[in-house]
């Protein structure tokens, strides 16, 4: 990890702040070859790598990829990463598993460890590499609504969010009787639905599953009538509020932080989960009609968010998967109907309005394309229920 520019380019005064008040992530043993980063950054490690110095107090995200040495080929493992919350002067020790191929933290959990490492920091500062003070604008701007409670929260039980899924048998087979029941796999399959049903049925590794908040798969409150359930399926604002109750009830704005959390999966994170359910969220936000003309906070937050959320995605990132089926700009044109109708609040209409002005400009989005209002919505009855 060569030294960043940005020490170099650093005020004065803020590169002594930072050196005085800034944590320390104290990385022992980690691989020369792994790409390692924090936030938006990231470096392949060198041979006299120790760690990062002078990081500013507050949430961070550490990622890590292990690196095969040239000799085995090279490759570079799926990324893995965790968010830390960080205090003025902390020292975070953490040691390099081979086995695991991941940090071990429990070295911070023993305070006489970590006091040894504070008195020696000095001899150990020409090994630690100074935190990217270049990126720290945009980390914040992508996490500024995103709290230390709610990352706990949202963050699998492991402590890790990794970009492939932790996947085991739904059955063990550790008895004969459990293999003798699978489908055999000594004649050639017929077809593909064959194969599959041959393959064993998997579950994600308990404890390694992100705990978003559950989106419901129905749009309307039970015992609704079939006009309810239409109305429902167009305007998502009961599904927002049943989410919001669920899960965000005393802090409503924090769902603007699980947008982040997301967000963050998956740009930096490789996590293809977190982007799933940022366009859950995204859409969920975006149709709900009711909920705009009654949480004016939470709606001019969105906008914030996603105005530094689309400035970082690469160019290419929006053809090759957020411009699938128009997924981006049908939501946001959604949007932009509803927040202009009666009802809602003229300061966050006139904020939607510059927004549009402003993505209309950027990426040149048509908003304002003929929006297909006669085309049928599909909804799913309750049981029992027919439509004469």
């Amino acid at each position: 990890m060569a030294s960043s520019s940005s020490t170099v380019d650093m005020d004065p005064d803020v590169a002594l702040r930072l050196f005085e008040e800034g944590a320390t992530l104290v990385l022992l043993g980690v691989p020369k070859g792994t790409e390692l980063g924090i936030d938006c950054k990231s470096w392949q490690v060198g041979p006299r790598f120790r760690g990062v110095k002078m990081i500013p107090p507050g949430l961070h995200f550490l990622h890590y990829s292990s690196v095969n040495p040239p000799s085995c080929g090279g490759e570079i493992g799926p990324k893995t990463g965790l968010f830390l919350s960080l205090k003025p002067r902390e020292i975070v020790l953490a040691n390099w598993d081979p086995k695991e191929e991941d940090l071990d933290f429990s070295a911070s959990k023993n305070e006489e460890e970590v006091s040894r490492m504070r008195a020696t920091l000095q001899e150990l500062d020409p090994y630690l590499g100074p935190y990217p003070y270049e990126v720290m604008r945009k980390w914040v701007s992508l996490t500024d609504r995103l709290s230390k409670e709610v990352a706990d929260n949202l963050q699998p039980l492991s402590g890790r969010i990794c970009a492939y899924s932790d996947v085991i048998p739904e059955i063990e087979f550790r008895h004969t009787k459990d293999r003798a029941e699978q489908p055999r796999n000594d004649t050639a399959c017929q077809s593909m639905r064959e194969g599959l049903d041959r393959l064993p049925k998997m579950k994600q590794r308990e404890g390694t599953e992100l705990r978003f908040s559950v989106i419901p798969e129905k749009t309307y409150p039970p015992g609704a009538t079939p006009a309810e359930i239409t109305q429902c399926s167009l305007d998502l604002s009961y599904a927002l509020e049943t989410v919001l109750e669920k899960n965000h009830e005393l802090q409503p704005l924090n769902l603007l932080g699980e947008l982040q959390f997301a967000f963050v999966c998956f740009l930096i994170g490789n996590v293809y989960e977190g982007f799933e359910h940022w366009k859950c969220l995204l859409a969920l936000l975006c149709r709900s009609e009711d909920s705009m003309r009654k949480r004016k906070e939470l709606y001019l937050g969105l906008i914030a968010v996603l105005y530094h959320q689309l400035g970082e995605i690469p160019p290419d990132f929006f053809v090759d998967i957020v411009s699938q089926s128009n997924f981006l700009t049908s939501t946001l044109q959604d949007f932009f109907q509803y927040v202009s109708g009666p009802g809602v609040d003229g300061t966050l209409r006139k904020r939607a309005e510059k927004f549009k002005a402003h993505l209309t400009k950027k990426f040149r989005w048509d908003f304002d394309a003929d929006l297909d209002d006669c085309a049928p919505v599909v909804v799913e009855l309750p049981e029992g229920v027919t439509v004469d």
